[in-house]
């Protein structure tokens, strides 16, 4: 996306820290929705009442909703659905800061898939901020070779997928409206929803009470303890993507994706204060290397 006017980095930086400040608070509570309903149901609800609020944005001026390459947009909804179907299911049963150091290997990936996918030059600087980044994400997930749990990978899953959502956005969407891409994408993931409550249906799985039974759980009804934190999730998720869409709109790409990595301190930041979700030294250190990574990587490519 083009700056709208690149002479307002402060204005640009406070929407995008302001933006990512909603999401790691928001996305602590996915474990209470999850208690009551099933993913498939959280997306398909949390779609519903996004798509007006989308309208909305597209009203106030940030685009038609219409896509012009609707093949690559289409593409680019199907790859970030995979991407937040694994974050949010790692929401469920993993501290966020796991999963939030999972869900931002996605720069690594994109650097990765520009060397060996499309075949261009990276640079030493970059490939320093893969290696740093990797030892981020071991220091923060912390697996046990001796007892390896390969749930750890579901974030790093949706990590990848984001990346190549990324890279197809990056090279083949360009010149979509954000308010395009945005409906696309929350219409795939309403979609997505639909699909798995009504597979469910036919096929429902062996119910299991609580978080642990998220990703297997058909329709619940009434939802009742769910729909505040289901509604706190569509309010808060809309107004994030239009602060960041805003934050993209005043200041340089590059600049501003930096302040994108404030979610990894803000989030875990939430979860300890509030709701007493600690972290060990070791894992802070590790936030701030995938952080570090990050950064070396948006503002090298910029």
């Amino acid at each position: 996306m083009q700056a709208e006017n690149p002479s307002a980095p402060l204005a640009a930086a406070l929407y995008m820290i302001a933006a990512m400040s909603i999401i790691g608070v928001i996305d602590n509570f996915v474990i209470r929705l999850a208690e009551s309903i099933g993913l498939w149901q959280f997306h398909f609800t949390r779609a519903v009442m996004m798509l007006p609020l989308v309208a909305l944005m597209s009203l106030m001026g940030l685009g038609g909703l219409l896509p012009r390459r609707k093949g690559w947009v289409l593409l680019r909804s199907l790859l970030l659905t995979v991407a937040m179907l694994f974050y949010f299911s790692a929401l469920a049963f993993m501290p966020i800061a796991q999963a939030l150091a999972g869900l931002f290997t996605s720069p690594i990936f994109v650097l990765l898939i520009t060397a060996f996918g499309l075949r261009q030059r990276i640079g030493p600087w970059r490939i320093l901020a893969v290696l740093m980044g990797f030892a981020g994400i071991l220091f923060v997930l912390q697996p046990d070779p001796s007892a390896f749990d390969a749930t750890v990978l579901i974030p790093v899953a949706g990590g990848f997928f984001y990346a190549l959502g990324a890279v197809v956005t990056r090279n083949h969407c360009a010149g979509e409206s954000t308010a395009a891409l945005l409906a696309a994408m929350v219409t795939a993931l309403g979609l997505t929803g639909l699909a798995g409550l009504i597979w469910l249906a036919f096929f429902p799985a062996a119910p299991v009470p609580g978080p642990d039974g998220f990703v297997a759980r058909g329709w619940v009804w009434p939802m009742t303890e769910a729909m505040p934190w289901v509604a706190l999730q569509a309010v808060g998720s809309a107004t994030a993507v239009f602060m960041l869409i805003r934050a993209y709109q005043l200041g340089e790409p590059s600049y501003v994706s930096v302040f994108e990595f404030s979610v990894m301190i803000f989030g875990p930041l939430f979860a300890w204060v509030v709701l007493g979700v600690g972290l060990g030294p070791w894992q802070m250190l590790g936030i701030g290397l995938i952080v570090l990574a990050g950064a070396i990587i948006a503002l090298r490519s910029g």
